[in-house]
């Protein structure tokens, strides 16, 4: 297998970066991304971000911290400010600003160069394989913490 280190984005102070092109399959038919392509975006952001701080959703199904686990959206509020087009490369930029119980909230905005085009508040859960809400295992509690602003500890 090919090592591509940058396949998945990059960690960066305060969170991850990852470059996105936008492709036809991303808009709508006036060229425009379609508003749910950034659901997707911010998905594969969320997704490399949590890979690159070494948790790996198959390792959470698997079970590797006791029981089979999951991250699960529990709500997402978007903010749309301009628009993307088909060619643009987009960086979308994740960040941890809070973790609690079985809880993480992050930051997550697009950027067309310095432009901000779509800011989002998401919340997700840590959940079981019946789709229960469970506490987060401390070690992934403490990974994901390393990189919230201002904390560094597991409480």
């Amino acid at each position: 297998m090919t090592d591509w280190p940058d396949l998945a984005g990059r960690l960066e102070e305060g969170g991850h970066v990852l470059p996105i092109r936008v492709y036809y399959e991303d808009t709508d038919f006036t060229g425009i991304v379609y508003h749910g392509a950034y659901v997707q975006f911010f998905e594969r952001a969320r997704t490399d971000f949590l890979r690159m701080i070494g948790i790996h959703h198959s390792e959470l199904a698997g079970g590797n911290h006791g029981v089979p686990l999951a991250f699960a959206v529990r709500s997402m509020t978007l903010d749309f400010q301009k628009p993307a087009r088909i060619d643009d490369v987009l960086l979308v930029r994740s960040s941890v600003s809070d973790v609690r119980g079985a809880r993480v909230k992050l930051d997550q905005v697009v950027f067309r160069g310095e432009d901000l085009l779509v800011s989002a508040a998401v919340t997700v859960a840590v959940i079981t394989a019946q789709g229960r809400a469970t506490r987060m295992p401390p070690i992934l509690a403490e990974k994901l913490r390393l990189h919230a602003p201002g904390e560094t500890s597991v409480g």
